[in-house]
């Protein structure tokens, strides 16, 4: 008898510990007949991890420094023969030097957000595709445009703020020859399944200066200069630069991987 009355005490404890707990479940629609709260529209967990945001040329505090205009560190050569990386780095800027190469990071990346900025040459020289030209590679494959936008007549989808040969940007807020620019870059990378099937696309998008000029466009396949866009199975790759025979230059580069 002393048995079934502690089963029975200890019965009705949990019971009242389960519901003085009940009311502070935060997930789960009610049960029929049940009216809906506020609480079963709240979601407390997981809690977002805290970053600090940067403030000036600081990055946030979960980026990944690629160029703060102090060293080539995280740089080298895309020519896998000799990888030193031979642009200059001259005032604080990397500057892309005719003739030698687009170098890349040495870490590989995948989804990510890119910082990025650049100048194109105060002197004007050339016009359309030869005037400051340079070129932003997500996992070396997909390409975002670099190019003096400023009165610059050329094909809508080789512009600045071009996903190169597949979608032109949406405005121009291309600042003058000689100020510097800013790229923010939303990459997902594409997935792929057993054989190389191409599972999900990869999506860009991108703010220049600021401006929203790629808004979620789907990649139709990595840039190709003659002929279409096509998909080929890859993991993670570097970041490139590309050496388009113009002293295009960069600075403060950073990137989050998401």
């Amino acid at each position: 008898m002393r048995k079934l009355f502690t089963l029975v005490c200890f019965s009705l404890i949990v019971a009242g510990l389960s519901a003085q707990v009940q009311p502070q479940v935060r997930r789960g629609k009610p049960a029929n007949g049940q009216t809906w709260r506020p609480e079963n529209t709240e979601i407390w967990y997981p809690v977002p991890a805290k970053v600090t945001p940067g403030e000036g040329t600081a990055a946030p505090s979960d980026a990944i420094v690629l160029f703060d205009g102090t060293n080539l560190n995280e740089w080298e050569s895309s020519n896998a023969e000799d990888p030193t990386v031979k642009w200059k780095l001259e005032g604080g800027n990397l500057i892309a030097v005719g003739g030698v190469g687009s170098i890349q990071t040495k870490r590989w990346f995948g989804d990510c957000q890119l910082h990025i900025e650049f100048r194109s040459p105060a002197e004007v020289k050339g016009d359309g595709q030869g005037r400051g030209n340079s070129g932003i590679f997500l996992q070396s494959l997909y390409e975002v445009q670099v190019l003096d936008g400023w009165e610059n007549s050329t094909y809508s989808n080789g512009m600045l703020g071009s996903i190169y040969k597949q979608y032109a940007p949406l405005v121009n807020p291309a600042r003058k020859p000689g100020e510097w620019q800013i790229y923010d870059i939303i990459y997902t990378a594409p997935v792929f399944g057993l054989n190389g099937v191409l599972v999900t696309p990869g999506y860009l998008t991108v703010l220049l200066n600021g401006v929203l000029v790629q808004n979620h466009s789907e990649l139709k396949g990595s840039t190709e200069y003659i002929g279409m866009p096509k998909y080929n199975a890859h993991g993670l790759a570097p970041i490139s630069l590309q050496d388009h025979s113009n002293p295009v230059a960069y600075r403060n580069i950073w990137i989050r991987q998401l």
